[in-house]
């Protein structure tokens, strides 16, 4: 149905803050030119990298924060997203301001026809100078632009066509491109975007009946992690997948923190070559982490959790790629 999990993204106060910490702590890959601000949407966002190829990693990881001034480009959005600040709560330490999916042109243009026959709420950006393609977010509409999870069952999603990206030509080759000669701990790309909800069987229920999207093999029940795992693929192989998490333990990790916290955006998964090189390069880093030596949550494979405060409550992890 889609393509790409575009970004695993982070609301976060300072965008350019996050971006230095995501590079000194983690070694992301930063650029000027991947750092998108605009006076008519006045809003700061780092598209960054964990792999210099969007080919290897097509999926990127975004800090950003959008600003308190006039939005001319696109005025609903704001109240918009204060409405999304209230469904996901404003103490969560992890808020998304949208799950953005991509898509061929083609498809974009069938999923839009199928929301109207379908009578769903959705709003649509205008199209502007600064941006001119179509953006799209489900559960709102221009009349009453708050919300709701009734279509996508919270995941708060936005959909936007594949072509505006500008994704190299290699990206959709196949067998999909793989890092070339991976030195010891290099990232390779972002594996998996945790999201956790209440109610797994709810959310793929509304993701199938008005998205017709269906997870790509059965709903896992991981005892040893405390949850039930729905993996969400899409076509590039490359892409990160969206993990939908409900906690079936109070006191496992994921019940520990839906049930502080509430519903939304959980972990930011990477691959790297080497995971044992990459803990000795945290180390050199001075990053904090857990070593878990067998996880359920990655087919009993060693798993890296980088300790949370050393990114301001974000949750990034490490598997072997």
């Amino acid at each position: 149905m889609f393509e790409l999990l575009m970004s695993a993204d982070m609301m976060v106060p300072d965008p350019d803050g996050m971006t230095e910490k995501l590079v000194h702590k983690l070694g992301i890959f930063k650029h000027e030119r991947w750092r998108q601000a605009f006076d008519n949407h006045p809003y700061i966002a780092h598209f960054l990298r964990v792999h210099k190829s969007l080919a290897v990693s097509p999926t990127r990881v975004e800090p950003q924060w959008h600003l308190d001034r006039p939005n001319p480009g696109d005025p609903l959005f704001h109240e918009f997203l204060e409405s999304l600040k209230n469904y996901q709560g404003r103490h969560r330490p992890m808020t998304t301001h949208s799950i953005v999916l991509a898509t061929h042109g083609h498809k974009f243009d069938a999923l839009v026809e199928k929301l109207m026959s379908r009578r769903l709420p959705f709003r649509m950006a205008q199209r502007t100078p600064e941006m001119p393609f179509d953006r799209l977010w489900l559960g709102a509409t221009p009349e009453k632009p708050h919300y709701q999870p009734s279509v996508d069952g919270g995941l708060c999603i936005e959909i936007m066509p594949m072509e505006p990206l500008q994704m190299p030509a290699e990206t959709f080759a196949e067998p999909a491109p793989q890092a070339r000669d991976p030195q010891p701990g290099e990232m390779i790309r972002v594996t998996a975007r945790g999201f956790l909800v209440r109610d797994l069987d709810d959310t793929l229920r509304r993701c199938s009946t008005n998205l017709d999207w269906e997870p790509s093999g059965p709903v896992q029940t991981l005892r040893s992690e405390g949850y039930r795992r729905a993996r969400m693929g899409f076509t590039l192989a490359n892409s990160a997948v969206l993990d939908i998490i409900e906690a079936t333990q109070w006191n496992s990790d994921a019940g520990l923190y839906l049930n502080s916290w509430g519903p939304g955006p959980y972990y930011i998964r990477i691959g790297v070559h080497n995971l044992a090189a990459k803990a000795e390069d945290l180390r050199a880093r001075g990053t904090a982490f857990t070593w878990i030596e067998s996880s359920e949550a990655v087919g009993g494979k060693s798993l890296i959790k980088i300790d949370p405060q050393e990114l301001d409550g974000q949750l990034f992890e490490f598997e072997e790629c």
